[in-house]
């Protein structure tokens, strides 16, 4: 072992004999040039501040010194820690490595298992609106894009849970307690943003549950103390690669800004015990994307792009080969047809479905749900500036 100014670089059986680990302060980290060499794949490190692009991206793998901001495979990622030089060398941390950079680069590699059941997460509902903007609410607009995601989902040949059917409040613990309950299940919660202090905020992105011992995305002055304290998931591996096949095939279906593949403690990722992602599509606080999201074609194109996106998830199981990249998509001119494979009136199933998953008195007392001349489809339904 040696020992230089408190580092310390030791051989360790983490991923084969490949990997030298570099200890600082008790914490792992690895070289870049040490995790280019593993993966064959060009690295690159830009000057902190500098912004990366999908159009100027060089390497595979680009990093951005003393930043957690990454671009993977043409996606912005956001790692766990920021990118540390020390002695002339860049340094990304172990925990990134193995949940960060390992899922994204080899998804094809991960343990996808069979998945029977897709459960849809239509954001808020009833009281809870969400982000609102001139052109309606955000509660609107996320069950929209989950009913127009549905059908694809069945003509794959899918099982499709809904945790909500229309305009009603569900709590966070029975969305997640509804997917807990299905048979091989994934879960896919549909919202859009908002931003109080950028009301030029635009773009993708996309969550899964933090891991253990790190911080979140958004999180910025926070005790390492803290991060040990909160759980982590057993199935994050399978979370990331999700994120990761949704977020390419978005990006390459839809010409948005590119805001990452980030990290969350929120609740229903917290308590969602199978993989689990959360789809922010666009902002509502912005007038030009809060117009695009108002559009029912968009919508639709949005489900399709999410759909096709939990396909190659799907398929990592079985062909054992890397989905389609962010590049591979924009080579193509089309989406699959968005048309439903059959119509709304014939899905009636998911309500009863969820009472016998968790329980009748998980709901709303009947009176206080909606009626059934509420519960109309939110395309024919009139959206108005």
């Amino acid at each position: 072992m040696l020992l230089i100014a408190g580092i310390a670089l030791v051989q360790t059986t983490f991923g084969g004999d490949d990997w030298q680990i570099i200890k600082i302060s008790g914490h792992d980290y690895l070289s870049v040039d040490n995790v280019s060499h593993f993966y064959g794949l060009p690295a690159g490190v830009v000057a902190a501040g500098d912004k990366i692009q999908f159009e100027t991206v060089k390497h595979p793998l680009e990093f951005v010194s003393n930043s957690r901001e990454a671009m993977i495979n043409g996606a912005r990622s956001w790692l766990c820690f920021p990118l540390m030089e020390q002695s002339g060398k860049y340094l990304v941390s172990r925990t990134d490595v193995a949940k960060t950079i390992e899922p994204l680069v080899r998804p094809h590699r991960v343990a996808v298992g069979k998945v029977e059941t897709v459960v849809l997460d239509p954001g808020h509902g009833g009281h809870d609106k969400g982000q609102v903007s001139r052109y309606g609410a955000e509660k609107d607009f996320a069950l929209d894009t989950a009913r127009k995601l549905r059908p694809l989902l069945q003509a794959k040949g899918l099982r499709v849970i809904m945790t909500r059917e229309s305009d009603y409040f569900v709590p966070l613990e029975v969305r997640a307690q509804i997917a807990n309950s299905a048979r091989n299940s994934i879960f896919v919660s549909i919202h859009f943003n908002g931003s109080g202090d950028d009301p030029n905020a635009t773009g993708f992105e996309i969550f899964s549950f933090t891991p253990r011992g790190a911080p979140s995305t958004s999180d910025s002055a926070i005790s390492s103390r803290a991060y040990n304290m909160q759980p982590g998931s057993t199935v994050d591996a399978q979370s990331t690669a999700l994120s990761a096949c949704i977020y390419h095939s978005l990006l390459g279906h839809i010409p948005e800004y590119d805001r990452g593949i980030k990290r969350a403690r929120f609740a229903v990722l917290r308590l969602t015990k199978v993989p689990a992602v959360l789809v922010e599509g666009g902002f509502l606080t912005e007038r030009g994307e809060s117009k695009l999201i108002s559009d029912k074609d968009w919508r639709a194109k949005l489900a399709g792009a999410i759909s096709i996106g939990i396909e190659n998830y799907l398929a990592l199981g079985v062909t054992k080969q890397p989905p389609l990249l962010v590049a591979d998509y924009r080579k193509q001119t089309k989406l699959e047809p968005t048309q439903p494979a059959i119509q709304e009136g014939a899905m009636k199933e998911a309500d009863a479905s969820l009472i016998s998953l968790v329980g009748k008195s998980k709901f709303l007392p009947a009176q206080q749900a909606a009626t059934p001349s509420q519960r109309m489809s939110l395309q024919s339904a009139p959206i108005v500036p």
